[in-house]
């Protein structure tokens, strides 16, 4: 075996250790960690050499986004493979779904933002403004009259 194939074997992956907001504790890869913009930062100034709390993601979805992470930065994983398991892992409740948004959001992540976002909206599609509120449990602030003179008004928007 040559020298330059023997050091690659031996050099350790260097981990990154992130803390729930519920105080669970997740080890991620450093080139998995790089698809967020905000652990990239942490990385890059040195900030990430002990446990990185984030206190807004719940353990529950912070295991997921390192999951998601981890299968981003897999090499030689092919773009319709990749695909399928995209459209897996966004096949959830839309808690859920607002969740990744959320967490994909505050560690900038713009693909699973957009991942989770586009499934959102695929849900949402061709539904009423009735619907979208009920589906997202919005209570409508006008009174009857003044939703009829929005839709008048708006009338493209209803089309």
């Amino acid at each position: 075996m040559s020298s330059s194939a023997s050091s690659s074997l031996s050099c350790p992956k260097k981990m990154i250790t992130l803390k729930s907001s519920d105080g669970e504790t997740f080890e991620i890869e450093e080139i998995a960690a790089l698809q967020s913009k905000t652990l990239e930062n942490m990385i890059d100034e040195d900030c990430a050499d002990t446990s990185i709390p984030l206190p807004n993601i719940n353990g529950k979805i912070l295991a997921k986004v390192v999951e998601f992470c981890t299968k981003h930065a897999e090499v030689g994983v092919d773009a319709e493979g990749l695909r399928a398991w995209d459209a897996e892992f966004v096949n959830v409740e839309h808690s859920t779904l607002f969740d990744y948004i959320l967490a994909a959001n505050f560690l900038e992540i713009p693909t699973l933002l957009n991942l989770a976002s586009e499934a959102v909206a695929d849900m949402i599609k061709g539904k009423t403004p009735g619907e979208i509120r009920k589906f997202f449990n919005i209570k409508s602030t006008f009174s009857p009259e003044e939703e009829e003179e929005e839709r008048r008004e708006n009338q493209w928007a209803f089309d």
